[in-house]
């Protein structure tokens, strides 16, 4: 588990991660990151995550000369794709469960500025699309893809890349977690370390850990399927405009989602009845 870099130069030394945002360079004990519609009200969201005691997350530095967004370089490792079998333990599942809680309890209560801008997939016009699971709660990350999730010791302790914060709810931020983390797809593409595990307790391992409600339990598996089908879309669309989410798409991503729709529709019940048990201890 490695954060990959390539030689220093004059502009700072390049990070590399999926290869959807290039130009970002370390400086120092900084990133640098290419500045983009939607950075001002990203890091508003983060200046209010360090004002309220959250700081696993960058912190917000503004820009510099080049115009290039600045934030400070969150020290850790980061996975890379796919998942090393190092990270399949349950103590993974329920540090990030943790990680999250706090980040969304950290978020409740932020209004975003007035003019603020969000991330939209290509393929898409205008605003982001509607929220799949009722009116926006909070501000919060949606994409906890490996490369944006800092391990130290073992277990996840910070998260990165906020490019997809935007409004939405706590049980979609759930969702998306474990969409990555368990995860929700079909056996044949997990990472060889995860095919052998039962995704089904893993969903109930996470869920106890963020001490879901029964309401969002009970809602979270119909919103995995939309969840998961809006990927399929989403992706598909973005492959027809885009270079870089074209290559994406044609490395398996073709393959990968209608697989894990299809998966998550047959496993629903299953799901269900694991998530909405009683808690272990209650």
């Amino acid at each position: 588990m490695r954060r990959e870099s390539t030689e220093n130069s004059a502009e700072g030394e390049p990070l590399v991660g999926d290869g959807v945002t290039p130009g970002i360079v370390r400086v120092g004990d900084t990133v640098r990151r290419p500045r983009r519609p939607f950075t001002a009200t990203v890091q508003s969201y983060l200046a209010h995550l360090q004002a309220s005691g959250f700081t696993d997350a960058p912190t917000p530095l503004g820009f510099d000369d080049h115009d290039r967004e600045v934030l400070s370089f969150v020290p850790g490792e980061v996975p890379r794709e796919p998942l090393p079998a190092a990270v399949r333990g349950p103590e993974v599942l329920v540090a990030l469960a943790h990680l999250i809680r706090r980040l969304h309890d950290a978020s409740w209560g932020w209004s975003p500025p007035a003019d603020a801008v969000w991330f939209s997939m290509p393929g898409r016009s205008g605003a982001p699309q509607p929220p799949i699971d009722g009116p926006p709660e909070l501000v919060t990350h949606r994409d906890y893809c490996p490369g944006n999730v800092v391990f130290r010791d073992g277990v996840p302790t910070a998260l990165i890349d906020f490019d997809l914060a935007a409004p939405t709810t706590r049980l979609y931020d759930i969702a998306n977690a474990m969409y990555w983390w368990v995860p929700l797809w079909d056996p044949r593409d997990r990472p060889a370390g995860f095919r052998d595990l039962d995704a089904v307790e893993r969903v109930a391992v996470f869920a106890d850990a963020y001490g879901m409600t029964g309401d969002q339990r009970s809602r979270l598996i119909p919103l995995v399927r939309r969840m998961v089908a809006r990927f399929h879309r989403t992706a598909r669309a973005a492959a027809e405009v885009d270079p870089v989410f074209r290559r994406l798409w044609d490395e398996g991503v073709n393959v990968r989602m209608p697989r894990a729709e299809a998966w998550v529709d047959s496993e629903a019940p299953r799901l269900s009845a694991a998530v909405e048990r009683p808690p272990s201890g209650s």
